[in-house]
């Protein structure tokens, strides 16, 4: 009997051309991105390689995509990294109901730390309704995250308008865009967005590999600490 693979949303096959890229790196171009020789070498060239390609993937510079270890990872230093970092403004996020459980979770953990959380309703579509993320905003507000799309229903939410509502407000807003970046076409510039969530396995990609966009200029607290990696945002050995 043939078995047909029906669950993309929680995870795609690895391209073969895909694999063929990884394989030297898991062979001999095994050196530490950090380290000073040459299979060091080889590796940081790969990685910052892999950094422009994901940045071209989205309309972003390659010096703002930080590399994660899933999707879930990027929403969680999203999410709670942001808003740490916001907090002498004040200690309000908002979030749609509509949000992956890793975004949930990790604005429940911010409570937990002292911020009040905020959840926007969806109708019966699953949409968020631009309007009611303006009435959810107040002074304290720092963070604002609604996904680009729902991986389960399939619904695209009105980013770009939900963007003009922050930006009017000086509100930093995230986006999880794991269903969608390598999907459909994703552009930063044009979403309007300050950080944006991705993960390689989503599009056929290893998993293990995720991203975080965040736009230049926009304050971020690194959540793992060690060495500098990452510009010194996220700390430990890039796969």
């Amino acid at each position: 009997m043939r078995k047909v693979y029906l669950d993309n949303v929680s995870t795609t096959s690895l391209l073969s051309e895909v694999r063929q890229v990884m394989m030297p790196f898991l062979s001999e171009t095994f050196g530490n991105p950090s380290s000073l020789h040459d299979w060091g070498d080889a590796a940081r060239q790969a990685v910052e390689v892999a950094r422009t390609q994901v940045a071209r993937l989205i309309g972003a510079n390659a010096e703002e995509i930080i590399f994660t270890g899933s999707g879930t990872e990027s929403n969680n230093f999203a999410i709670k990294g942001l808003a740490l970092a916001q907090q002498n403004k004040g200690k309000h996020v908002v979030v749609s109901g509509i949000e992956h459980f890793s975004v949930l979770q990790s604005a429940r953990t911010l409570e937990k730390w002292g911020f009040e959380l905020s959840l926007v309703p969806v109708d019966k579509y699953g949409v968020v309704d631009p309007e009611d993320v303006r009435k959810s905003l107040r002074k304290d507000t720092v963070l604002v995250s609604v996904m680009h799309a729902n991986g389960e229903v399939g619904t695209i939410e009105p980013i770009g308008d939900i963007a003009r509502i922050t930006r009017e407000n000086n509100v930093v807003f995230h986006t999880d865009a794991v269903a969608t970046a390598g999907t459909i076409p994703v552009d930063v510039k044009e979403l309007g967005v300050d950080a944006l969530s991705l993960a390689g396995n989503q599009f056929y990609g290893p998993k293990g590999v995720g991203a975080l966009w965040v736009r230049k200029g926009v304050r971020i607290m690194p959540l793992l600490d060690g060495g500098v990696q990452e510009g010194g945002r996220r700390a430990g050995t890039e796969n």
